[in-house]
């Protein structure tokens, strides 16, 4: 049985311009025990596919599944093994941290809680803000609650929407080692994030989305053997030729592009000989998740393009 198991999901919300696919025909499985990735850009639909799946929104046509119960059909214990760290800080303001968590025990029908709330404090950090009022902690410590909130009834599924976003690197640590350790003793983890380092450490398997489709799914090792390029990485102050600006990532001083082949490489530092742009620091690099999704974003998008071409010729 998949611990979670969307089956040709869409969901179609209306709008003021008309109606709006956030959602394609969306079909994967998670297994039990994975940690798996879902990956995409801003409005690829990855928020609506877990507001589904947490209750939140219907899909307009299809199933979602958690260990066998229909998130609407049987949804109250499809939300028993569901624990969900949303991506927005919510939190109520007039109880302190442990008031918080038993509350939240409460919720699911867990008694006498506080041997596992006393080891969520500490594994997260939280131990000496126990008895402090919700208001009173700063945005990572909230972030912190809202994990311990969602595993307070040990659910055997953990989402975690954007976990990490804002927060500072001691959390995300903190955060990792103790998820981590969860998966290991059996928990399956769903992951969102936009941080592809992290993905990248922690995923067995990806799934990526653009547009309301699925683009990639497989798994980690699979997605890095199936890049074709090595990356030609140095800093520069210089101004790229034309034609290597077009294909260049850049952040600051620092330039990656694409070298498939030592030739690749040799055209490269000729055309930047040529163009006067002096390098430091040069190093090639095996294609990492982030080389990897960008490739995949921009063929999609070149299909994106073709078949929206395609259409509006029929049209006419």
């Amino acid at each position: 049985m998949s611990a979670i198991a969307f089956q040709s999901v869409s969901k179609v919300y209306q709008t003021a311009k008309g109606p709006f696919q956030a959602l394609n025909n969306v079909s994967l499985d998670i297994e039990e025990g994975e940690f798996f990735g879902l990956l995409g850009p801003n409005g690829a639909g990855k928020t609506s596919l877990i507001s589904i799946l947490a209750g939140l929104a219907r899909a307009s046509s299809g199933s979602v599944k958690v260990l066998g119960s229909d998130v609407r059909e049987d949804y109250a214990n499809a939300r028993r093994k569901l624990g969900i760290v949303p991506q927005e800080l919510v939190f109520d303001p007039f109880f302190n941290v442990r008031e918080s968590l038993r509350i939240q025990s409460g919720y699911f029908g867990v008694k006498n809680n506080d041997a596992w709330i006393d080891e969520l404090l500490e594994s997260l950090g939280l131990a000496d803000k126990a008895t402090a009022n919700m208001r009173q902690l700063s945005g990572g410590m909230k972030r912190r609650v809202l994990v311990a909130q969602a595993l307070v009834h040990k659910p055997p599924i953990i989402v975690l929407d954007e976990p990490t976003a804002g927060v500072d690197v001691e959390l995300r640590q903190t955060l990792w080692q103790f998820v981590s350790k969860l998966n290991k003793q059996g928990h399956t983890v769903l992951l969102t994030t936009h941080y592809l380092e992290e993905a990248e450490a922690l995923c067995n398997r990806i799934a990526m989305l653009r547009s309301g489709h699925v683009v990639a799914l497989s798994t980690m090792a699979e997605l890095l053997q199936g890049s074709s390029s090595n990356v030609l990485q140095f800093k520069t102050d210089g101004m790229l030729p034309a034609d290597l600006a077009a294909q260049a990532r850049i952040t600051g001083r620092i330039v990656q592009l694409p070298a498939s082949s030592a030739a690749d490489v040799e055209r490269i530092l000729g055309q930047l000989r040529t163009a006067g742009v002096v390098v430091e620091d040069l190093e090639i690099r095996r294609a990492d998740l982030e080389d990897v999704f960008l490739q995949v974003m921009a063929r999609d998008a070149v299909v994106d393009h073709a078949t929206t071409q395609l259409g509006a010729g029929v049209a006419r």
